[in-house]
């Protein structure tokens, strides 16, 4: 078994190391006494209820049916909070999680135990044996991000932990660049895999999508998402568009809109734009045909789960989440925990949002290709943006963040978590199931989709 992940990984093409088919979502788990059943996870993260645009352009780009739109969706979902669970009770022995299939039916964990093949399997799930933990692979993957610091990277533009082969994976332009990369981190041979491939990720921040905005009255970029910082209202974008400080205007050129407030490039790809009066702040993003989609929460999916991207150039298209936690090395510097997907864009679609399903994922950072033949793109997990800045998300279910309680270690609306993060509600204490922004109807003790008690 440990020769499978042994192999290199050639070309644009992704190991699957076993899956088998999730036959029925799990019941929905009782959410305490005269509370009634708590709802499913699809249900919690709006996968249940997706907007005609969303299943629309899965159907297009993905080639899927009406019912394997919406299928897929929904397994997505269930299938974020059992890898949630399975990572809680794996710990360090964890490698990874993924699904496949025309409808996600198929979700695969990977254990370095072999023991854990019966709880693996009790959720629904495949268990593949792993030589090494995310961990362990993380850690490699950080002695490459050191490394970049220090080294030229024109060559090996991307490297990132691939699940699915057990390998921290570096693409390069020729396998003896990716060996001199990986020595000079000081990074073991046997944990990297090489992909050779000629492609160099680009910006793209010409012109770009969503509702387009113009910086300084020279550049143009796209929003991502609404957001708001106590009173203020605003939105998300990446952090190449613009410095703190430079002005922006509307679509039309000369509206006032807002002024950067915050923004980081290279290293992330992330910042936030304050919007003067008259700019109210919204739940959506733009769809076909300038349709509104909602963006219900923030809960970070799966690798092989589908996302959609909206920009003014190319428009609305959608694919899946190839790769998480990726480092990119553009001519203008290097850009760690990006994902990766196969998401068409061209120069201008940057700063524009990524969605599955209802939850809001990212905003484009950069890629190769375009929309004709096909290519890679490359967005900032929103998250982060929200960490970093201090960022409440617009949705369509969210209020306020709540103030800062006096227990650090207290659940509280509005703080991004991260998954294995622990809280407490009352005397109890829960687990983080899936990286998402907290909201007020999310609370742990009704919200099985996203803790677990412990």
């Amino acid at each position: 078994m440990a020769d499978r992940h042994r192999a290199t990984v050639r070309g644009a093409a992704v190991v699957a190391l076993g899956t088998l088919a999730l036959t029925a979502i799990h019941p929905a788990a009782s959410a305490g006494p005269g509370r009634g059943p708590a709802p499913t996870a699809a249900q919690t993260l709006g996968a249940d209820k997706p907007s005609p645009q969303v299943l629309h352009a899965l159907e297009r780009d993905l080639r899927l049916t009406p019912d394997q739109a919406a299928t897929r969706l929904v397994n997505e979902a269930e299938a974020g909070t059992r890898a949630g669970v399975l990572r809680n009770t794996l710990g360090t022995r964890f490698a990874g999680a993924w699904v496949e299939g025309a409808t996600s039916a198929e979700l695969t964990v990977a254990t370095t135990d072999r023991a854990d093949f019966a709880a693996i399997r009790a959720q629904g799930a495949t268990p593949v044996a792993a030589r090494w933990g995310l961990a362990d692979l993380r850690s490699v993957k950080q002695k490459l991000d050191r490394a970049a610091a220090g080294v030229k990277t024109a060559d090996t533009p991307v490297w990132y932990v691939d699940v699915q082969t057990n390998r921290v994976v570096v693409q390069a332009r020729s396998r003896k660049a990716a060996t001199a990369f990986v020595r000079a981190a000081g990074a073991a041979a046997g944990r990297t895999a090489v992909r050779l491939s000629a492609e160099r990720p680009r910006l793209m921040a010409d012109i770009v999508g969503g509702d387009a905005y113009y910086i300084d009255a020279m550049a143009r970029c796209s929003v991502g998402f609404s957001v708001t910082k106590g009173d203020q209202q605003g939105f998300a974008s990446a952090g190449h568009c613009g410095k703190p400080g430079s002005k922006t205007t509307g679509a039309d050129r000369t509206t006032a809109q807002g002024t950067f407030q915050a923004s980081t490039f290279p290293g992330k790809d992330m910042s936030w734009v304050a919007t003067v009066s008259g700019w109210t702040a919204t739940p959506y993003v733009k769809g076909e045909n300038g349709q509104k989609v909602e963006v219900a929460g923030s809960v970070q999916a799966l690798v092989g789960a589908s996302v959609c991207r909206s920009g003014s150039t190319t428009g609305w298209h959608c694919g899946t989440v190839k790769q998480q936690d990726t480092s990119v090395s553009y001519a203008e510097g290097t850009v760690d925990g990006l994902t990766q997907t196969d998401v068409c864009a061209e120069p201008g679609d940057s700063g524009g949002p990524y969605i599955s399903g209802a939850q809001a994922q990212g905003v484009t950072s950069g890629g190769s290709g375009d929309c004709t033949s096909g290519g890679t793109t490359f967005f900032q997990p929103v998250n982060p943006i929200l960490a970093d800045f201090g960022l409440t998300l617009k949705t369509t279910g969210q209020t306020s963040a709540a103030p800062e309680p006096a227990d650090a270690r207290a659940w509280r609306a509005g703080r991004v978590y991260e998954a294995g993060a622990e809280v407490t509600v009352g005397t109890v204490t829960y687990r983080c199931l899936q990286s998402h922004q907290a909201q007020s109807s999310w609370a742990p003790d009704v919200t099985p989709a996203l803790w677990q008690r412990l």
